[in-house]
């Protein structure tokens, strides 16, 4: 193999695989460090750059970060990433001072933001320190998009959205809540230099099915039923409860309708649990508050007698282990759908050059999110379908590159790169400048309230979140991916000292070969392939050093056992580019 080259910026941002995951390349192990020295406020800041909503996402947030979790690899669960996240924002002081200052002379460009959601707020928090004025429409009399009018109260205090989404509106953005755009044809004519849509994927899926039109007054589209518990429409749901799909959706209405006296509440999925697409966190909070969900059951009918829904009648799914083919029919009163969602642009004329695909998706630059108007952008689940909040995010950062470099005249291909360092950890022969013991704790359970307690009050936050001790502990089993293994072949005497001492014995001095025979060549063989091998130049003895970084700890014991100083600890800074950055 080549050596490693080291100075390409995305080299040691894949190492650090909980913010390489992240969407909006939050820098984890930055933050989380703060927390366990106890700089909340520090820490919150750090996150507010990054992902916009810490208090917010530190709830709800999907955590493709956890999954990544190179904790995870060495022990059964990963750091709780997300809850530290809600750690900073429980016990931030006040932080208006450190907000960024928003020019009074605005440049003379205006931007309109369609939609009010975290895309939309995203965009609006990197362009107004730029100069720009922004005029946000939403049909909701809020913004918060389907955090506000999706996500239950006992999952997101109404207390902690308005806070954060008020911290951007506050920045200086014009609002026009209640306001419904009803064609964008007219839209166009305003005086905008450039225009984002966040308009989200507004519409539930339907279930077509014999029955359907007889109980329509018993059979509720999920995400709207569950905007209609939000703003005080829906206040009661039938004893007995189905709720047909595997989503975050089905979860959030099936725990909804408990709160709302669905004393037999059911959640009916086509396959195994196993492939649910819900988060297993959200499948537990389900299964904990005993609401079942039935395996391989394929709706077939809505049964309707006397004007009331009695029932629905399933037939067993592919891959069902039962052998018995009969149809299942299942009683109840009521029945939710959240089988899915998609795009809705009624508003937006045919004939106005915006350019859909076959499933009423606007045609958008997957790196630039502008559409085939040149001056309208797309983001969030309006741009590519249904994802999540902090994907939202992430599209509304690169939106606002691209809409600066439009309104500026620049070519939107000419990004900004990211800003990257690698500095020196070293204090002493054995000190570091950050905590380099691997803890032996295992994942902090976070305390909740009481399911009886809970049920009875759908604004009750169940999760209580982390206290500041719980916090402390829970910070200090991040392994520190962003401090790096930095190794000089011109000072290794190959002494075999870091081979000794490493516990993960992921150091390897042995004869270069290609990749998967290298792979295989090592003391414990590299089989993750998406994680590189950190390989050196030729040593005098002619082998190569070889880490797989897929095992390694970060706990830089190479670096205090090595005599001649070859392996050093160097911290990895990785910052995404943001609009305005030269």
């Amino acid at each position: 193999m080549n050596p490693t080259d080291i100075t390409n910026p995305e080299y040691f941002h894949r190492v650090i695989d909980c913010q390489f995951a992240c969407p909006a390349h939050t820098p984890v192990p930055e933050y989380i460090r703060l927390i366990a020295e106890k700089k909340y406020t520090d820490a919150y800041m750090i996150n507010w750059e990054s992902n916009v909503f810490p208090g917010i996402l530190g709830r709800v947030c999907d955590r493709p970060c956890e999954p990544a979790c190179r904790r995870g690899r060495v022990e059964k669960n990963a750091v709780a990433i997300c809850r530290l996240k809600r750690v900073c924002a429980d016990n931030k002081g006040n932080i208006t001072q450190r907000l960024p200052d928003i020019p009074k002379k605005k440049n003379g460009k205006k931007i309109a933001l369609i939609g009010g959601g975290p895309a939309s707020l995203t965009v609006a928090r990197d362009l107004l320190p730029l100069g720009y004025a922004i005029d946000l429409y939403d049909d909701q009399s809020a913004a918060g998009g389907f955090i506000r009018s999706q996500v239950p109260s006992f999952r997101l205090p109404k207390t902690v959205l308005d806070e954060e989404v008020n911290l951007i509106l506050d920045l200086g953005v014009k609002t026009y809540f209640n306001t419904y755009i009803s064609s964008m044809k007219s839209f166009l004519d305003k005086a905008y230099d450039a225009v984002f849509i966040g308009t989200g994927a507004p519409r539930g899926r339907d279930l077509d099915l014999p029955g359907r039109q007889a109980g329509n007054a018993f059979i509720h589209i999920g995400i709207e039923w569950l905007a209609g518990v939000q703003y005080g429409h829906q206040k009661k749901t039938g004893k007995t409860t189905l709720v047909i799909g595997g989503g975050n959706t089905a979860m959030d209405c099936c725990r909804t309708a408990r709160r709302l006296g669905g004393e037999n509440v059911t959640v009916i999925i086509r396959g195994p649990r196993e492939k649910m697409k819900a988060s297993p966190w959200e499948i537990e909070d389900a299964v904990r508050e005993n609401i079942p969900i039935l395996e391989y059951l394929s709706p077939t009918a809505f049964v309707v007698k006397e004007d009331r829904l009695t029932g629905m009648t399933f037939q067993l799914a592919p891959g069902s282990p039962a052998s018995d083919q009969e149809p299942v029919f299942i009683p109840c009163d009521e029945v939710l759908l959240a089988v899915g969602q998609q795009n809705a642009f009624p508003w937006i004329e045919k004939d106005i050059g915006l350019i859909f695909d076959d499933q009423g998706r606007p045609r958008v630059d997957e790196i630039t999110f502008q559409s085939s108007i040149k001056k309208v952008f797309f983001g969030g689940d309006a741009a590519f379908g249904p994802k999540n909040v902090i994907t939202a995010v992430a599209h509304g950062h690169e939106a606002a590159i691209s809409m600066d470099l439009f309104c500026r005249g620049e070519d939107l291909s000419k990004r900004p790169l990211p800003f990257t360092t690698l500095a020196g950890q070293k204090m002493g022969l054995h000190d570091w400048m950050y905590h380099s013991d691997v803890s032996d704790e295992h994942r902090q359970a976070v305390p909740m309230v009481s399911t009886v307690k809970s049920i009875k009050d759908r604004l009750m936050e169940v999760e209580l979140g982390f206290d500041r001790k719980i916090g402390h502990t829970e910070a200090l089993r991040c392994i520190n991916c962003d401090m790096q293994t930095v190794f000089t072949v011109q000072d290794c005497i190959e002494c075999d000292a870091c081979v000794d001492v490493c516990p993960t014995t992921c150091i390897n001095f042995i004869e270069n070969k290609e990749e998967e025979d290298l792979r295989s060549s090592l003391s414990v063989p590299a089989t993750n392939r998406s994680q590189f091998l950190y390989v050196s130049d030729l040593l005098p003895t002619g082998r190569v050093m070889v880490k797989d970084e897929n095992v390694c700890l970060h706990c830089g014991l190479c670096a205090e056992r090595c005599p001649t100083a070859a392996w050093d600890i160097q911290k990895y800074t990785y910052k995404p580019a943001k609009a305005g950055q030269k």
